[in-house]
C-alpha cells in the first residue's frame, strides 16, 4: 500500500502520528499525574495542524490529489482535531458524566463534519476543482478550544479550579466548560455557516 501513497500522504500520516501521540500523553498524564506528559500532548496538536497544512500545500504544488489521500487526510483529522481536543478536556477535569456526553457529542460531530466534506466536496468546488468554502466549522479550528484550555491549565484553572465549578443535574456532573464543546460541535456540522477556504 505504502508504493500508492503520493508524497502529501506521509505528511497526512504525520498529522495522525502527532494525533495519537497527544492523546496517548493526556492518558498518561492521568495515570502518572506527571504534568510535562499533559504539556507534550499540548505541544503536539500545533504539530499536527502544521502537517494537515503542509499536506493540502504539497498535494497542490505536485498535483497530487486522490481518494486515497482525501480519506487518509479525514482519518487523521479525528484523531488529531477530534479524539485529540477531547480527550484534553477529560485531561483537564472535564470528567462528569454530562461531560462526557459533551465530549463524545464533539466528536460525533467532527466524524460528521468530515464525512459531509467529502460526500460533498465535488459539489463546493470551482472551475478549477478547488473547494471554495467550508459548510461549517473546518475540524482543525477545535484546536481553539484546547488553546483556551491550555491558557486555563498553564494559569492553574484546571482539575478542581476549573472555571464555573461543576453542577450536579440528576444523576451526573456537568462543567459548564463543556459546553464549548458543544457549541464549537454544532458549528462543526452547521449547514448554514459558511467559511472561506484559503
Amino acid at each position: 500500500m505504502i508504493r500508492d501513497f503520493q508524497v502529501a500522504d506521509f505528511f497526512t500520516l504525520l498529522n495522525g502520528f502527532a494525533g495519537m501521540g497527544a492523546v496517548l500523553s493526556f492518558m498518561d498524564y492521568l495515570v502518572t499525574h506527571r504534568t510535562q506528559r499533559f504539556w507534550l500532548g499540548v505541544g503536539l496538536l500545533p504539530i499536527a495542524l502544521v502537517m494537515d497544512v503542509l499536506d493540502g500545500r504539497i498535494a497542490r504544488l505536485r498535483h497530487e490529489s486522490s481518494p486515497l489521500g482525501q480519506e487518509l487526510d479525514s482519518l487523521a483529522d479525528v484523531v488529531s482535531f477530534g479524539v485529540a481536543p477531547a480527550t484534553m478536556g477529560f485531561a483537564v477535569g472535564l470528567q462528569g458524566g454530562w461531560d462526557a456526553l459533551c465530549l463524545v457529542y464533539f466528536v460525533g460531530c467532527g466524524i460528521s463534519r468530515l464525512a459531509r466534506y467529502n460526500a460533498t466536496a465535488s459539489q463546493l468546488s470551482d472551475a478549477h476543482g478547488k473547494v471554495t468554502h467550508f459548510e461549517g466549522f473546518p475540524i482543525p479550528s477545535s484546536l481553539l478550544v484546547a488553546t483556551i484550555l491550555a491558557v486555563l491549565a498553564a494559569t492553574g484553572r484546571w482539575g478542581s479550579a476549573l472555571p464555573f465549578s461543576m453542577w450536579s443535574i440528576g444523576p451526573a456532573g456537568l462543567h459548564p466548560l463543556s459546553l464549548l464543546y458543544v457549541a464549537h460541535g454544532s458549528a462543526m456540522v452547521s449547514k448554514t455557516l459558511r467559511i472561506p477556504k484559503p
